[in-house]
This record gives structure tokens, C-alpha cells and sequence, in this order.
């Protein structure tokens, strides 16, 4: 039974938005003030942007991961789980705990940071044989693909499968699409050196989007510059282009164009978390609307913010703007919903999200990048100076600020060993099994199962 009188603050995902607005809400909140449960199936947080140096072997996998549990003064209240529905009406969010028991936990505030998945669209054969790049197992999964395709290659005494194993398919031209090709290709493309018996020319990176330029974000300028840095790399770049359809052994382009490849990496784009269909609430192209203070309208006590949020960008001139789904707007938000979350306990007055903008950055890898700091172009070494340097200051500990930093040195000194770890080599999982959009209730369920088990809270 639960005799806890304080007011309960839940908060659904560690990502950005997530840790950001507890860690605010424990420095600013008296410690008799209000209890607070976050509510996440991993405990880290994981900084995202640097996936694509996971993958090609630049960081190790735990050094963007933060750990949760790793603070001291941390007195949040950990549900490591899902949550797969909530009933607003109730102030029930239903959780599936990592030992597969399906809870009911009651609230009187929330705060929604569920995140986004990958987008996916109706291709036949794309999520049974695509990779994603949205998690850690994936960028790590994905190193040991890459490099075990060189290794069967290597190995393989049949031309055409030698050939389609050196072959990779990126769908996606946004940063992170760019990056991920950019990485994975120095990372092929270093490792010749180490295969002697294979033939350079056979090894063909392509990245595709159907949009009509790529990281259009970055201006006319900056775009043909990172095409430009692309190509002379031998990558192949089609845009106006997607997938029309996946096998196992190949893919095959809208234009027509047949690829034999045993790659297909799909970074096309995200959308929010499944969640936010279990509430009912209203949408705004996918992401649950809010006000400028990041509350769900007609619903008390109840907030939205990140990549599942369309929060208004009170920055920008235009009526319907809302923020992009970055870390850089996430972390932002995080604490100013913390605040209101606090000045809503207090009965203080709501204060609106207002971020202008810092830039963009896009680190290709070596001494390749493009940023656009405050409006400033930048390429080459000054660009990757600035791209490193802003992931490295994003970063919350000084214990993984030391560990990317020393990868970053040792990868530039040393070069990659292209080690395999060989974890799940007897299995091929692919999209769909990385990201489990499957796991969530639909409303009716959602409302079926907290008439059924009540308001019992999950363990902790």
C-alpha cells in the first residue's frame, strides 16, 4: 500500500529531455516537497549524436553512455521498464518492467520525454532487413556487420557475393544518415590495408534520400560542401531517391537501379514514440501538441517536451513553427518544464520555451566537417574543431567528457584494430526487432487494464 502524501512527479524517458528535467527538478526541489520517479528500460542516458563514432569504431559504446545510478546525491526513484500507455483521465501510466510484469503507476504531475523511433514507411522487406541507427545495440551491431562483411568477403570464393558484401546502402540524407556513411565509409576504407586480397574498387558506399539536397539545414553552400567531401570519397550520393523494395541479398531503388548488397542502414528521418498514440490527445503531424509552457492542453498537471512534443518555437517569426527534434532544444527543455513543473506545484506563475538556435555541426570523420555555428560556415579542420568541441561540452559527466576525449586521441594516434565482438553472430536482428514499436497499448487497452488492476504502483 502507498501512504506516500507527497505530490508524485513521473517522468517517462532518460533521453536529453528526460535527465535534464530531473536532474533540475532535485537541485530546485526541497527534498519533502515532492517524490519523483523516472521511468526508463535502460539506466543511462545516451547521447545520441555520437552513434555514428560508435559504429565506426571511433568510441567505445560506454563512453556516451552516462550512467543514471552513477551519482551520489541522485535520489530519483528508478522504474527500469517501458511505458506502454497512459490513461490521463485516470493519471495511470502503465509500465512494463524489464521482468515482463505490467504495472500501474499513479501520478499528479507528468512529464512526457518519451523520445522517437525510427521512421519507417510500407517498402516490402524493409524493417525484416534493415538496420536502424537509433540505439547503442544498433551502432554496435552495425560495426560488427561492416567489419564481418570484409571478413566474409575476404573469405568467400564466389565473385558475385564477394562483390555484394562489399556493398553498403545508407537511406537518409539528413545528419544523421551523413554522418553514419561518412564514419562507416573511413572505417572500410581504412581497413583495406589489413585485407590484402581484396579489391579496393568493389568496396561502394551509397547514400540516398528522396529529398532533393542533402542536410538542406545547412544551406546551398555547406550541402554542396559535404557532397563534395562525400564523393571525392568514392561514396555515391542519389537523391530524389528511396527504396522501393529489400531481400536479404539485395536492394532495389525507386529509379530502378538493383544493389547487391547484405547492408541496408535506414536513418530516414524519426518519429515520436508509439506512446503518445495511447493517449488520445491531440497531434500535431505525429508529436502530442502543447502550449509554449510544454503543457497538454485540457489535461492538468501533464507535460510534453522533445523529440514527442511539438513545442511551439517561440524564436522563429512564423505562427506554426515548432522546435526540430534535437538534443540541443531537448536539454533546454527539460529544465524550463522542470521549472514549470515546480512553479505549477507553488502556484507560481508559467513561463514559455524561447531558444534561438546555436548552429549545426556535422562531423564526417578525420579532419572532414561542416558547421554553421551562430550563422558562421565553417569546413575542415575549424568545423570539426567546433563539431567536436560542442559534442564534447554537451556531454553531462567529467568521467565520459575524459573517456570520448581519450578515444578521440587513441583513434587518431593508433588507428582502429577492427575487432568484431561477435555478440548475436548466430542471429541477424534487424530494425524492427532494435526498437520494439510493438510493445505499446492501444487506448482501449490502456483504459481496459487500469479499470482492471487499479492504481497499484510499480516496484522500485
Amino acid at each position: 500500500m502507498n501512504n506516500v502524501t507527497r505530490p508524485r512527479i513521473l517522468v517517462v524517458g532518460a533521453g536529453f529531455a528526460g535527465v535534464d528535467c530531473v536532474r533540475r527538478l532535485e537541485r530546485k526541489l526541497a527534498p519533502d516537497e515532492a517524490d519523483v520517479t523516472l521511468v526508463t528500460p535502460v539506466g543511462y542516458q545516451l547521447y545520441l549524436p555520437l552513434l555514428p563514432q560508435v559504429a565506426s569504431g571511433v568510441l567505445t559504446p560506454q563512453s556516451i553512455a552516462v550512467s543514471l545510478r552513477r551519482s551520489k546525491k541522485y535520489r530519483t526513484r528508478i522504474i527500469p521498464g517501458g511505458a506502454i500507455g497512459v490513461d490521463l483521465k485516470a493519471k495511470v501510466c502503465v509500465i512494463r518492467t524489464i521482468t515482463d510484469e505490467t504495472v500501474n503507476e499513479r501520478y499528479d504531475y507528468l512529464v512526457l520525454a518519451p523520445g522517437s523511433v525510427t521512421r519507417t514507411f510500407d517498402i516490402p522487406g524493409l524493417t525484416e532487413h534493415a538496420f536502424g541507427m537509433k540505439t547503442l545495440a544498433e551502432a554496435a551491431y552495425i560495426r560488427d556487420h561492416v567489419i564481418s562483411q570484409l571478413d566474409l568477403a575476404d573469405a568467400s570464393h564466389d565473385p558475385a557475393e564477394r562483390a555484394s558484401r562489399l556493398q553498403f546502402v545508407v537511406v537518409g540524407g539528413g545528419y544523421a544518415g551523413t554522418e553514419t556513411a561518412a564514419c562507416l565509409q573511413r572505417l572500410t576504407h581504412a581497413a583495406l590495408k589489413r585485407y590484402p586480397r581484396l579489391d579496393p574498387g568493389l568496396i561502394k558506399w551509397h547514400l540516398i534520400d528522396i529529398a532533393p539536397k542533402l542536410m538542406p539545414e545547412l544551406g546551398d553552400k555547406l550541402g554542396r560542401s559535404a557532397q563534395e567531401i562525400l564523393r571525392r570519397r568514392g561514396i555515391d550520393i542519389s537523391l530524389g531517391v528511396s527504396v522501393d523494395k529489400a531481400t536479404p541479398h539485395e536492394v532495389t531503388f525507386t529509379d530502378g537501379r538493383v544493389v547487391p548488397t547484405r547492408t541496408l542502414i535506414w536513418t530516414a528521418g524519426v518519429v515520436a514514440s508509439p506512446l503518445i498514440a495511447t493517449l488520445g490527445a491531440e497531434t500535431v503531424h505525429g508529436r502530442l501538441a502543447v502550449s509554449a509552457e510544454m503543457r497538454v492542453p485540457r489535461h492538468d498537471g501533464v507535460f510534453a517536451l522533445g523529440d514527442a512534443a511539438a513545442v511551439p518555437d517561440e524564436a522563429k517569426e512564423e505562427a506554426d513553427a515548432v522546435c526540430p527534434p534535437t538534443a540541443q532544444h531537448a536539454m533546454r527543455q527539460g529544465k524550463r518544464v522542470a521549472d514549470n513543473v515546480i512553479a505549477t506545484l507553488r502556484g507560481e506563475p508559467l513561463r514559455p520555451y524561447v531558444h534561438h538556435d546555436l548552429g549545426l555541426v556535422v562531423d564526417l570523420g578525420g579532419k572532414d566537417a561542416v558547421s554553421k555555428p551562430l550563422g558562421i560556415e565553417l569546413r575542415g579542420l575549424p568545423a570539426q574543431a567546433v563539431a567536436r568541441g560542442y559534442h564534447w561540452s554537451a556531454l553531462r559527466t567529467n568521467v565520459a567528457k575524459t573517456r570520448v576525449m581519450t578515444n578521440w586521441l587513441l583513434n587518431a594516434v593508433a588507428g582502429d584494430d577492427f575487432v568484431r565482438t561477435g555478440f548475436q553472430s548466430r542471429r541477424a536482428p534487424r530494425l524492427k526487432d532494435f526498437e520494439h514499436t510493438n510493445a505499446y497499448m492501444t487506448p482501449e487497452e490502456v483504459r481496459a487494464h487500469v479499470e482492471e488492476h487499479g492504481g497499484e504502483a510499480a516496484l522500485g
